[in-house]
């Protein structure tokens, strides 16, 4: 079996460091916030660039608090990409806005800049793009747009971390806040649910930690209507202990990326993930497209590969929004990169040997 991912060869790569860590914080008596959240805020902040960093508690809470903290609320629309996780449209129901989905560029499945300023109206009040599989989304073009309609950007980085946009990191561009999760799953994760928000605005960063912490920055003096969402410090230190190969772990993503690029360019029927000159992408996922994907995925199964799809429902056709009316067609982009893509298995555990053998399986089922 070549598994999608092997978490556990993770955790065995840096497990007297992982130990060491939750063993720090087990002692240290702090089990809510304290130096472990402070000492990752900061180191965090600094990989990315950015002025500030907020520890929330997952990656759908750093998207709600980042949106209420600039401002979205009940009445306001919030432009979204139209494929993806349906976390990104969740966040926005949630600070009781309403998502208006845009159609991806085929090329790169990001938010398409030239579809968004037709989608604006006078209740748009802020452009979420998400970098989705790891890949940069056009931050400099939809800024070019925000700007002109006055909109806030919040950035969904949930799979780009160590990702670089014209050759900077993610997490600390302009006006952008950006939003994070450390699934266990993502480049760098925790050992459970875990987010952040990254911000350049001290307002912004103030306004997501007060919100998260029951709308409060004095203990027992309660500002606004918040909530309970922190970073656990054990997940925090683990987090500390993980950074360090962030790079390192991405470099091994980046070259099993480039194996497939290579040993599949001249399949027929298959489509292969096309990345713009500016963006250097984290490689969280290896996403390609095939017309009988089902078949493909079929046949990788039965030769003792994992396969995932990300996404196979649209959020439109989700039974969550079927109040949106959006029925079959109505985002033909969305719906048909639905039906086309299969992720093949790619980590920093993978190994080129093994991606040899997905290569010379995915080849034979064509």
């Amino acid at each position: 079996m070549i598994p999608f991912l092997d978490l556990a060869a993770a955790t065995r790569e840096l497990k007297a460091e992982i130990d060491s860590a939750v063993a720090r914080v087990v002692d240290s008596g702090w089990y809510v916030g304290g130096p472990e959240v402070a000492a990752f805020e900061a180191e965090w902040a600094d990989y990315c660039s950015a002025g500030h960093c907020v520890g929330v508690g997952n990656g759908l809470d750093a998207l709600n608090l980042a949106l209420k903290a600039v401002g979205v609320g009940p009445g306001d629309e919030v432009i979204v990409a139209s494929n993806g996780y349906i976390a990104t449209q969740l966040a926005v129901t949630m600070a009781g806005a309403t998502p208006v989905p845009v159609e991806p560029d085929p090329a790169t499945h990001n938010i398409d800049p030239a579809k968004i300023a037709a989608a604006i109206s006078g209740r748009t009040r802020a452009i979420l793009p998400t970098h989705l599989y790891g890949q940069p989304a056009d931050l400099d073009s939809i800024a070019v747009i925000a700007e002109r309609h006055g909109l806030a950007v919040i950035d969904d980085a949930a799979q780009a971390h160590g990702a670089k946009y014209k050759g900077r990191r993610l997490g600390g561009h302009g006006a952008s806040t950006t939003c994070w999760s450390f699934y266990p799953s993502k480049n760098l994760g925790a050992l459970g649910d875990a987010g952040a928000v990254t911000s350049g605005d001290p307002e912004i960063a103030s306004r997501v930690r007060r919100l998260g912490n029951y709308g409060s920055d004095i203990r027992y003096v309660n500002q606004e209507l918040g909530v309970n969402s922190r970073l656990d410090p054990i997940h925090a230190a683990v987090l500390r202990a993980k950074l360090g190969t962030l790079d390192q772990w991405n470099e091994r993503r980046r070259a099993i990326a480039a194996y497939y690029n290579a040993a599949l360019a001249d399949c027929a029927g298959l489509t292969l993930p096309q990345v713009p000159g500016w963006a250097e992408p984290a490689w969280h996922l290896y996403v390609v497209q095939c017309d009988d994907r089902d078949r493909l995925a079929a046949r990788l199964a039965e030769a003792g590969i994992q396969t995932l799809i990300h996404y196979p429902i649209p959020p439109h056709r989700q039974q969550a929004y079927a109040h949106m009316g959006m029925g079959e067609g109505s985002l033909p982009i969305a719906e048909r990169l639905a039906r086309r893509v299969l992720s093949l298995p790619i980590g920093p555990h993978l190994g080129i040997d093994r991606a040899e053998q997905v290569a010379e399986a995915v080849r034979a089922a064509l």
